[in-house]
Order: structure tokens, then C-alpha cells, then sequence
């Protein structure tokens, strides 16, 4: 496997046998992906009462629109995957990655109030994390028939 550049420890994806396949279903459960205004044009169907980007967070419906199934999806897609950060002591972990069926690199982020609530948006190419979740998403995603 690529070793990961960048020096975040909260930015590290998971060893594969960190959490067992009851634990993962456990997360995937308890794991909500609510979206963001934020990162959104469009509030599309996730219930928002707008879209409020910032200029300083990226859009995740800038080249496509990105229902909320297709979201929930990914972020359960990541955690079967073992493509997250290490568990806090809340139980969920910071981030969670996955990748679409078009390639394209996705990060959901959960608050620090415990709550499991995520919003994602896509990982720019620049991003240092883009080629290294890529690579491990192949190794032990793709490689699992997933």
C-alpha cells in the first residue's frame, strides 16, 4: 500500500482489521449522513432549508448533483470498506472516504459533539488524500468485489 503523506493523525485511514464486520454494521447504523448548506448550490432532496456555500468550502454538487441516497450510500460504502479515521471515544470516527462508481474521491466529517451526523463533499485532485484513498479504496474495496 502507498504510504499516506501529510502528517494529520485525524486524517489516517483505519489498518482493515481495526473494527469488526458487527462493529462496521453497528456504525453504519448509528452513522447519519445529514449534508451540509454549506457545500451545497443546490439543497437538491436532503431537506435543507437552503443552500448557503462558502466561498471557502468546496461544493459537492458543483459537476453533479448528488442525491441523498447516492450520499448515504458512499458513507456506508467507506465504513464496509474500513476507509475511516480512528474511532473518538464518542464511537465515530472524523472522517469516513469513499469513491464514487464515476472515480470521483469523496470525505464525509462529522462534528466533535458525538452526534453522528456527517457532510461530505469531494476531494480535489491537489488534495493530498484524493490518490492515497483511491489506492486503498482499490486494495480493499475493489479487490472485494465492492
Amino acid at each position: 500500500m502507498a504510504q499516506r503523506p501529510g502528517n494529520n493523525p485525524k486524517r489516517r485511514i483505519v489498518r482493515p482489521e481495526r473494527l469488526t464486520e458487527e462493529e462496521k454494521a453497528q456504525l453504519m447504523r448509528d452513522v447519519r449522513y445529514v449534508g451540509s448548506g454549506h457545500h451545497k448550490r443546490n439543497p437538491a432532496d436532503y431537506e435543507l432549508p437552503r443552500a448557503n456555500p462558502r466561498p471557502t468550502k468546496s461544493l459537492c454538487d458543483l459537476e453533479r448533483t448528488i442525491n441523498l441516497s447516492e450520499a448515504q450510500h458512499l458513507v456506508a460504502t467507506g465504513i464496509q470498506c474500513g476507509l475511516f479515521s480512528e474511532p473518538r471515544e464518542d464511537g465515530f470516527p472524523k472522517f469516513i472516504w469513499s469513491v464514487s462508481e464515476r472515480g470521483e474521491v469523496f470525505e464525509a466529517k462529522t462534528d466533535t459533539h458525538g452526534t453522528g451526523e456527517y457532510h461530505g463533499y469531494p476531494l480535489e485532485d491537489e488534495d493530498v488524500m484524493h490518490e492515497y484513498v483511491k489506492s486503498v479504496w482499490i486494495e480493499r474495496c475493489q479487490s472485494a468485489g465492492q
